[in-house]
């Protein structure tokens, strides 16, 4: 198993909304799912620039995560979440 990190600086919640009717699916398709999702942070430690959306994905390995981000089939789908705002993600490993 392994994780990745996505988080959200939202501009378009429009686009969100759409992204997220599809995103299950998508992440389905290659062995992903939603392992937690937030809209409400506390800092911890640091001083990181808190993101409106942070989201814990999971994936067999590190190669469905790859296959996941890489899809030509889901490029709609990652342009959906691009289109919501700032979108960053980081694959943990």
């Amino acid at each position: 198993m392994i994780y990745a990190y996505a988080n959200l600086r939202v501009t378009n919640k429009e686009s969100l909304l759409k992204y997220r009717d599809l995103a299950g699916e998508a992440l389905a398709k290659h062995g992903g799912k939603v392992e937690s999702s937030a809209n409400q942070f506390t800092k911890l430690d640091g001083y990181p620039e808190l993101p409106d959306v942070a989201v814990l994905l999971s994936f067999p390995d590190r190669d469905a995560a790859i296959a996941w981000a890489e899809d030509p089939e889901l490029a709609h789908v990652h342009e959906l979440r691009r289109g919501a705002g700032v979108s960053e993600i980081v694959l943990l490993g």
